[in-house]
């Protein structure tokens, strides 16, 4: 095992494309890191350039204590898992997984051992003499983490892996991860799109982002998956972490009789203590237009939660999706759509006008299934303030943010 050690690292292709940039990290010895964003922010480069996979152009990487930037793929001691398998069909589960340490010139019993060791882990040891033709998709991923664990690498690179796999797979094979991890203790960088992977498994998760000529570094906020929920560093990774997504609406807040209020939409609540004192400096904000960002999970139906007339607000439902356990409540706010410097950037470049996104707010309240909430009917939803998020309007940073130690 191994840490890795990005600094300042960043790519330029020869057409003069930036890839990434500035991205600085540690994976620390043994450590499940998550590297998560949309389509296009650099996190596949980032992990191919660790393999070796891409040259480095700006910045210096090292494994260990060992700079790597020149240092080839086969020289890095490192295992990569892709999201098509990458098996050789016309050989046996055991020849697939032994094949690297073949090309290594190990030892027959040392391969036998360590082949039936992995498989043993990975509960496949009943298929070794299969083709992948014959395998399940599921089966398939295993024996392709298989021959990544028995060469005992320093660090594993997995490429969104289970994005082949159907939805229920897909958490059977994430929960497999976890496990295997904690058993094997193996430093891990694994990438996906997916916020639900990113948050289940990761010891720490970093938020990347596509660059573009105003923001040319990709990285946006690295920490525990808590963290990232509760103390979203902007409103980009409040917006991509969480699922449904941050509710995000205009607002305002006022001092009135020795009390703190949010105005918002036609709307007005009492915050609490609680709220202001995560957002240090929020004084100078009085009064003054802010982004709110409030979780589906920080509204409940008021039947449910208790009257607190202060906290509450009526609504009217557009579409109730239950779910079972709880609902989803999807209603609009009289106050025009949140748009950041960012989303005006992605407006131009599609050339689409702002009012083309109309003059209303969707919003998403997740509830308790335990009252009925037709769709259309008039509602009365309790927020809980202590959990509110307020933003600088023209940065799009949290107010206040520090990261939490």
């Amino acid at each position: 095992m191994a840490t890795i050690t990005l600094e300042d690292v960043g790519k330029i292709y020869p057409d003069g494309t930036r890839a990434v940039g500035s991205v600085d990290l540690v994976v620390a010895d043994g450590e499940f890191l998550v590297l998560v964003g949309p389509s296009g922010c650099g996190k596949s480069t980032v992990l191919r350039m660790i393999a070796g996979l891409e040259d480095i152009s700006e910045g210096k990487m090292s494994i260990g204590d060992k700079v790597v930037n020149d240092v080839p793929p086969k020289d890095r001691d490192i295992a990569m898992v892709f999201q098509n398998y990458a098996l050789y069909p016309h050989m046996s589960v055991f020849d697939n997984m032994a094949f690297g340490l073949k090309l290594r010139k190990m030892a027959k019993d040392d391969i036998d051992e360590r082949v039936r060791q992995a498989a043993e882990v990975l509960e496949i040891t009943d298929y070794l003499d299969r083709k992948p033709k014959a395998l399940s998709g599921g089966q398939r991923q295993r024996v392709a983490m298989g021959r990544a664990i028995v060469r005992e690498p320093k660090a594993f690179l997995m490429d969104e892996p289970l994005s082949n796999l159907d939805a229920k797979l897909r958490v059977q094979m994430r929960t497999e991860l976890g496990r295997l991890h904690n058993r094997l203790g193996t430093t891990t960088v694994y990438v996906t799109h997916d916020q639900v992977e990113a948050m289940t498994l990761g010891h720490r998760v970093a938020v990347l982002r596509p660059v573009s000529a105003k923001r040319p570094y990709n990285l946006q906020q690295v920490a525990p998956p808590t963290e990232l929920y509760n103390n979203p560093a902007n409103l980009f990774v409040a917006g991509f972490i969480g699922s449904p997504a941050m509710n995000m609406v205009y607002g305002k807040l006022r001092k009135s009789d020795g009390e703190t209020w949010l105005d918002f939409a036609d709307k007005s609540v009492r915050v609490d203590g609680a709220a202001l004192d995560a957002h240090p400096g929020i004084e100078a904000y009085m009064d003054k237009q802010i982004v709110v960002g409030i979780r589906p999970s920080a509204l409940e139906d008021a039947r449910v939660a208790g009257a607190s007339p202060d906290r509450t607000i009526s609504v009217t439902t557009d579409v109730n999706e239950l779910l079972g356990s709880e609902s989803y409540v999807h209603f609009n706010l009289s106050s025009p759509p949140v748009i950041t410097p960012d989303i005006e950037e992605l407006l131009a470049d599609s050339d689409t006008d702002v009012d083309s996104l109309g003059d209303s707010t969707k919003f998403t309240a997740r509830v308790s299934a335990d009252v009925s909430v037709p769709d259309g009917s008039r509602v009365d939803l309790v927020i809980d303030c202590s959990k509110l998020h307020f933003f600088d309007v023209d940065t799009g940073d949290k107010i206040g943010y520090s990261p939490k130690v």
